[in-house]
């Protein structure tokens, strides 16, 4: 499954966490496959995944930190990234 420049493996049922998507909590989600695979067999058609929004979140606070040596230039400022908690519904 991708969602946010990155694939995902994912089966049914299954919850992860990526980037944030537009949509309510409890709101169904349409995002493309890019290939399934059944036993020994890969299916490359263009399919699509549903998927329910549990919840928004923010992740860990990133440091940032710019350092010139010998210029006096320092700065310092962080960064949470906005994500979205799903569950898999349909492959």
């Amino acid at each position: 499954m991708k969602s946010g420049g990155k694939q995902y493996r994912v089966r049914q049922g299954d919850e992860l966490v990526v980037e944030r998507l537009a949509g309510e909590v409890g709101e169904q989600v349409e995002l493309p496959v890019s290939l399934r695979a059944e036993g020994d067999t890969l299916d490359l058609e263009s399919r699509t995944a549903r998927a329910e929004i549990l919840e928004h979140l923010r992740g860990e606070k990133l440091k940032v930190y710019k350092y010139k040596p010998k210029k006096g230039y320092r700065r310092k400022r962080g960064h949470r990234q906005a994500l979205t908690r799903i569950r898999v519904l349909e492959v």
